[in-house]
């Protein structure tokens, strides 16, 4: 009861400011309400649209529905996840409720993913959504602000950022694959199955292609009509993980087989011999009405769309839910300008989370976001954290963008294994290579414990 009375009588923090309600802001201002700080959270949309999104929802899914591998020893981004469902991530639950057949990915439908973050944020009494734009810098009353405008944020906000750092804007381009109602896909020519039997084993629809329409249809893709640059855009590089798929084809005409086209882990149960190359599509919504052409990200205009992608067998007559397209992405130098806090440097109440700190993919930017929410709540309550130790998925992240890359070369990353330090010399023989990965992750998911336990302790 003493104890009880103790808390009750504690003075409430100060509200911490998020502005946008991405993943990445999504899941910060979940971090600060869980741990007791209230949170005011900013979205611009719907009142102001952003050349990607298409509805005013919280953590919309731009791009994929796949949240990338699901496996936890294998795979970083799999080890991520977990790590993050051992945080308490929003995003998290939210993906494992709305997950949809992808054999061994995560992924998710992407309207009843956004849904899911919001009707928690709202049904958070900590949490206040604020729909409006933070145009320029925020006001100097907001002592403590995080920043997760991600890679579309507002062209005022962004041209402010840029002034105080002193920093021209980085940035990369990143695209958007095309979406095709199910129904409109001849099961004749195509057919279930997941690479390797993974999953349930017929998680994607398989379109198959054998040389002469494998080599019409890259032709196609070269002399396809695309989106042109503008001037000031003509120097800006693509996101190498996130290629349009006409600029790989160009890179050689064997390049989308080896690549999204690949046919090996798979088989054509009407056919004796194997595909020459396979196109794959993957479920994108709960009711299984809609499916994207796995990594078929493009930049060509909609009409070359319909009547390139109608040359893949099976697609003859696919309906379009949504075309792809391409999207400028705007990113902060993170090792040059913010601390290991996330901490703009030259004005520290700024901190940054999410794609505009410079990593890629929606995991990574939700995991940045969920750091921190956890250093903004520890700094309201006095309260000293250590970031994660850089042998974790969270740690080796966070450690790359604030110090870890080349600030002269910075880009955007992927989480992989190569971020995080080797193992113990003479851990691993010759004999037992294979074991690399899962060693990594059982050591990361042992010191993530100590570091939860730590925060725990020391609260």
């Amino acid at each position: 009861m003493g104890l009880a009375l103790y808390w009750s009588a504690m003075p409430m923090p100060a509200s911490v400011h998020v502005i946008g309600g991405g993943l990445a802001g999504s899941e910060a201002a979940w971090q600060l309400a869980r741990a007791g700080v209230p949170a005011v959270l900013h979205e611009m949309r719907p009142l102001r649209a952003t050349p990607a999104h298409v509805t005013g929802g919280l953590a919309e899914l731009v791009c994929s529905n796949s949240f990338r591998s699901d496996d936890a020893e294998n795979n970083a981004v799999g080890l991520l996840h977990e790590e993050m469902r051992r945080c308490g991530s929003l995003i998290m639950q939210a993906a494992d409720r709305s997950r949809v057949p992808a054999g061994g990915a995560l992924a998710v439908d992407r309207h009843g993913f956004s849904a899911a973050v919001e009707a928690a944020l709202a049904a958070q009494t900590l949490i206040e959504l604020r729909r409006e734009e933070i145009a320029g810098l925020p006001p100097a009353a907001w002592d403590s602000v995080i920043v997760a405008t991600g890679p579309l944020t507002s062209p005022a906000l962004a041209a402010a950022i840029c002034t105080l750092s002193g920093e021209d804007s980085l940035a990369f381009f990143d695209a958007i694959a095309p979406i095709i109602h199910r129904d409109s896909i001849d099961m004749e020519k195509a057919w279930l199955q997941s690479r390797y039997g993974k999953g349930a084993g017929s998680d994607y629809i398989n379109c198959p292609l054998d040389k002469p329409q494998y080599e019409e249809f890259v032709a196609a893709l070269l002399a396809g009509d695309k989106t042109e640059f503008r001037d000031f855009e003509k120097d800006t590089p693509y996101f190498e993980a996130c290629l349009p798929i006409e600029v790989m084809a160009a890179r050689g005409v064997d390049t989308l087989r080896w690549g999204p086209m690949k046919p090996v882990g798979l088989r054509d149960p009407r056919r004796e011999r194997g595909p020459y190359a396979v196109v794959q599509l993957r479920q994108d919504n709960a009711l299984g009405t809609l499916y994207n052409i796995v990594g078929f990200q493009t930049k060509l205009k909609h009409a070359e769309q319909k009547r390139i992608f109608r040359l893949i067998p099976g697609l003859e007559q696919a309906e379009f839910a949504r075309f792809g397209g391409l999207h400028r992405n705007t990113f902060l130098n993170s090792p040059k300008l913010l601390d290991r806090a996330l901490r703009l440097r030259v004005l520290p109440r700024l901190r940054f989370a999410g794609q505009i700190t410079g990593v890629e993919g929606y995991v990574e930017s939700a995991a940045i976001g969920l750091i921190a929410g956890r250093f903004a709540a520890a700094e309201r309550q006095g309260v000293a954290l250590e970031p994660p130790p850089p042998t974790t998925a969270l740690g080796a992240l966070l450690d790359h963008i604030t110090g870890g890359a080349d600030a002269r070369s910075f880009q955007p990353m992927n989480v992989n294994f190569g971020l995080f330090p080797p193992l113990p010399e003479g851990s691993v023989t010759r004999a037992d290579r294979g074991e690399r990965k899962p060693l990594m992750a059982r050591r990361a998911l042992a010191d993530l414990a100590h570091w939860l336990g730590s925060r725990a302790a020391a609260e």
